[in-house]
């Protein structure tokens, strides 16, 4: 994500990364279903105009608040097309699995205390065991 906002702003991208992370902390986070300072602080973040430092002789005018506006407008789609990007490359690998009658499966191996071991302990134990068939007692609903 951060590559990305790079190469559009370019030699520059250093002065843009308190814009990055303003955007990429207020944005919405599906993992955690909100955004991560949001979460943490329990309270939306400060806008980055906000940030200059005491010695800055910045002028917070009408023009830089819309500048620092559209930069972040531009950051979020930045950030929401590498994601979109990265969840395409996900989607395609992630196939539903099917199986017929009569297929042979591997099955996982439990690996809580109590359950069978299979001759090795540790990390040498085996995952999976099979492959094997086996039967399914369905509910008669179905």
């Amino acid at each position: 994500m951060l590559r990305a906002c790079a190469i559009y702003f370019g030699k520059g991208w250093e002065k843009h990364l308190p814009l990055v992370e303003f955007s990429y902390n207020n944005s919405y986070h599906a993992s955690i279903k909100a955004a991560p300072f949001k979460e943490l602080y329990d309270r939306k973040c400060r806008s980055p105009v906000c940030w200059a430092e005491v010695g800055d002789t910045q002028l917070t005018g009408p023009e830089i608040i819309h500048e620092t506006t559209e930069k972040i407008v531009l950051i979020r789609q930045h950030l929401q097309t590498v994601r979109d990007r990265q969840r395409s490359y996900v989607n395609i690998r992630q196939k539903p699995l099917e199986f017929q009658n009569g297929d042979r499966v591997m099955l996982k191996i439990s690996p809580r205390k109590g359950i069978i071991r299979f001759g090795k302990r540790g990390k040498l134990n085996p995952r999976y065991i099979g492959p094997v068939a086996y039967k399914l007692k369905l509910p008669e609903e179905l």
